[in-house]
């Protein structure tokens, strides 16, 4: 039994060897385990103009099966589709056929992935001329961050489940057409060395296995942007989070009166009796920066005067003379 196992893996290794590159969507695993059906999960909004996004699948490794999540990521040119790989059954595995860029989006075993996969085509946006346009109806965009967007309703012709393989036993039973054949000739491009970087990081986190998260993968938090693949900017975050460190305790007395105090619940609303005192208070203060400012220009204007009377009344008497001589000694009688 080993000896098959491991050459059926040669034999594998050695097909995907000799896949060119025009024709990457190949075979690059097969299990005898059927993969877990695809969770709900909410999409996280794209981070800007050029994104594109590729939807979240169950990968196999170490053993078991874990989740890849959805990311919005640039593609490796302009005008090319990402193609979602999908397991498929066939000759008793369950074999995974890997996501290629391409021109048009192929065949991906009817799978539906949402957000525009609706288990054939794309329906989440086009090309048009040189920059992407993103349907708001089955897409999470920003019209403030995304300028190229518009609005049609996707309608979905096929059986909405949550099954993650084609054929077998309740797997979908969907056949690739004329055209998605066709699609499937043209010339492909392989994953990027950051959706590489992607699948390594989900292989390396033990919550997205199945076996530890019971097949329901836990969901991203709203602030956290490693579901979009560009750089991360939390330096502010962490300096507001230092400079709160930093703040000295507040004290008890301050503490317990505030505990006491009922918090507001919404925003503090300015009544006319408020805005009236708050007038009046400014008008008071103003009167008395006025008083003390007149009161101290009226005594300078009194030490002035004051100053003046004494001077000229020194200048009008003049001089003083020098007090009268006296009888002088007496005399010495005999």
């Amino acid at each position: 039994m080993r000896a098959i196992r491991s050459f059926r893996t040669l034999f594998l290794a050695l097909l995907v060897s000799l896949v060119p590159a025009s024709s990457f969507a190949g075979v690059f695993l097969s299990v005898t385990i059927a993969p877990p059906v695809l969770p709900v999960y909410a999409q996280p909004p794209c981070p800007g103009d050029g994104y594109l996004w590729t939807p979240g699948y169950w990968a196999w490794g170490g053993g078991g099966y874990y989740w890849v999540p959805g990311t919005w990521v640039q593609p490796p040119r302009i005008g090319v589709l990402w193609t979602p790989g999908y397991w498929g059954f066939v000759g008793g595995v369950y074999a995974f056929h890997a996501g290629y860029w391409g021109p048009h989006v192929g065949f991906y075993g009817g799978v539906n992935y949402g957000f525009g996969y609706v288990g054939s085509g794309f329906a989440g946006g086009a090309w048009v001329g040189g920059s992407f346009s993103y349907n708001r109806a089955v897409t999470n965009v920003n019209v403030n961050i995304v300028h190229n967007t518009y609005n049609t309703t996707v309608i979905n012709n096929v059986t909405v489940n949550k099954v993650s393989y084609n054929g077998g036993a309740g797997g979908i039973a969907a056949a690739p057409t004329a055209q998605e054949r066709q699609f499937s000739q043209e010339p492909h491009v392989p994953p990027t060395q950051l959706q590489q970087q992607h699948v390594q990081q989900a292989a390396q986190n033990p919550a997205l296995a199945a076996r530890a998260n019971g097949a329901i993968p836990p969901s991203p938090r709203p602030r956290d942007r490693r579901h979009s693949m560009h750089p991360v900017r939390s330096v502010p975050a962490v300096r507001r989070r230092w400079r709160r460190a930093r703040r000295r305790p507040m004290p008890i007395s301050r503490l317990a009166l505030r505990l006491r105090r009922p918090r507001r619940t919404g925003p503090r609303r300015t009544t006319p009796t408020r805005r009236r005192s708050r007038i009046q208070s400014r008008v008071s203060r103003r009167r008395k920066i006025r008083r003390r400012t007149s009161r101290s220009r009226n005594q300078s204007r009194r030490s002035r005067k004051t100053r003046t009377v004494a001077n000229s009344d020194l200048a009008t008497q003049g001089p003083r003379s020098a007090p009268p001589a006296g009888p002088g000694p007496c005399p010495i009688l005999p």
